[in-house]
């Protein structure tokens, strides 16, 4: 078959797979492979697809994905089909039955046999290289994996285990290669950041793993994604403050609100915790933006919950927020312990109200930043402007800063930019 040395890898799902998946591809290219990312023109060689298996909608994605290029693999158009990551970890079983045209199964974790199946050798040397596939001025930093905290609708924990930290000194070695490839801004990922280094160090050591990035030399912005409120490790909030190339940025998944839902949610936090930890933030780390996640109709939702849930936005003022509705996902504590009681239209409506809701308020914060001149690095060039981030925004989930075409800008560069206009989501400036 023409082409079979070339390797098409689909990735699907959160940052987490994305890093998987270039591991894996420094791997297959450095045994001589080309490499393409998620093309629909496979060229007949082999396709490997890095499911997600999170929630409802995601394993659906998963499923079509692998049904798209399953018929391409019936016809011959492709020469392999090999399926690995969350969605196959957790139901490899039923996925052999079910899809027969795919030449293997892998789990999340045992990837490295793709080399040996295809003849190949895993290259223990490149261990913390990878094929970057985002612009290749930035690029997500995985410092563990797994999970501990055993949320009642969440399945993380049954995909990946317990909480596994990398060795502060690995993950500098990463940091200080990547830097030497361009890199200058580090997305910091885990399922949970605040527990990083309890399993490995016996305490919680993110302070000290981002002060040590912070002080490799080219590294300009670091930025954390998804802290657990229980528990948080405020010395970072000290490490944020002082240092320039920690953006004042966090990423933390408060998820509700009322003390109901924050105890059937398997929390292991209050109310009045909650709103105490945002308080705190925001008086330790002055300009803070938080990202944060909320989750709607899960099993005993009550209107007065919701209600409580809708009072805490209005006052928390999230600059960046996300809503889903419960997505009911086998063998978690709701699914075997509750009632996914609460109909799709009224999980769907809270969905949308919070959504407006956060709407406006994004609009009001936007707006407060025109006349301002802020930092911001330049990431792709379209027809109309140049496509921007300041520290506030991070990668494919936040707003973008539209620059005008009035100057010849390089794509990975930091430049400072006047803010002359807002919408809700993006702004819109002019380098100086």
């Amino acid at each position: 078959m023409k082409n079979s040395n070339v390797v098409n890898i689909v990735t699907l799902g959160c940052s987490k797979n994305l890093v998987d998946s270039e591991q894996l591809s420094r791997q297959l290219s450095a045994n001589g492979y080309k490499m393409k990312y998620d093309s629909d023109d496979p060229e007949g060689g082999i396709v490997i697809i890095n499911t997600c298996g999170f929630i409802g909608d995601a394993k659906e994605e998963s499923i079509n994905t692998i049904l798209d290029f399953g018929a391409l693999r019936k016809k011959h158009k492709i020469s392999k089909l090999l399926v690995m990551g969350c969605l196959s970890e957790r139901y490899k079983a039923d996925l052999m039955k079910e899809i027969p045209e795919v030449d293997k199964f892998y789990g999340k974790f045992n990837w490295k046999e793709i080399l040996t199946d295809l003849g190949k050798s895993y290259d223990s040397k490149l261990a913390l290289q990878r094929d970057l596939t985002t612009p290749h001025h930035y690029a997500y930093l995985k410092i563990a994996e797994g999970c501990n905290r055993h949320c009642s609708y969440c399945a993380i924990p049954i995909i990946t285990g317990p909480y596994v930290s990398r060795p502060i000194d690995e993950i500098v070695e990463e940091v200080q290669m990547l830097v030497a490839q361009g890199v200058k801004e580090f997305q910091v990922i885990a399922q949970d950041l605040s527990y990083y280094g309890v399993d490995l160090y016996g305490e919680m050591r993110l302070a000290e793993l981002v002060s040590r990035i912070s002080d490799v030399p080219g590294v300009e912005w670091i930025r954390l994604h998804y802290a657990y409120p229980a528990q948080f490790p405020f010395d970072v909030l000290k490490v944020m403050r002082e240092r320039d190339n920690v953006c004042k940025y966090l990423d933390i998944a408060l998820q509700h609100i009322s003390d109901n839902m924050l105890s059937l949610m398997r929390r292991h936090v209050t109310k009045q915790d909650t709103y105490d930890l945002v308080t705190r933030l925001r008086d330790e780390v002055p300009g803070l933006h938080i990202r944060t996640t909320l989750l709607v109709g899960h099993p005993g939702e009550t209107d007065d919950d919701f209600e409580q849930l809708m009072d805490f936005v209005r006052w928390a003022k999230f600059e960046r927020m996300g809503a889903f509705p419960y997505s009911d996902e086998d063998g978690t504590f709701a699914n075997l312990h509750y009632k996914d009681d609460i109909p799709f239209e009224v999980k769907q409506e809270r969905v949308d109200r919070l959504m407006a809701l956060q709407q406006k308020i994004s609009g009001e914060l936007s707006e407060q930043k025109v006349g301002k001149t802020m930092k911001v690095i330049v990431d792709r060039e379209e027809s109309e402007y140049y496509v921007g981030r300041t520290e506030f925004d991070s990668p494919e989930v936040d707003p973008e800063v539209l620059i005008a075409k009035d100057k010849l800008l390089n794509i990975g560069q930091f430049y400072q930019a006047a803010i002359t206009g807002a919408e809700e989501f993006d702004l819109y400036a002019k380098v100086l």
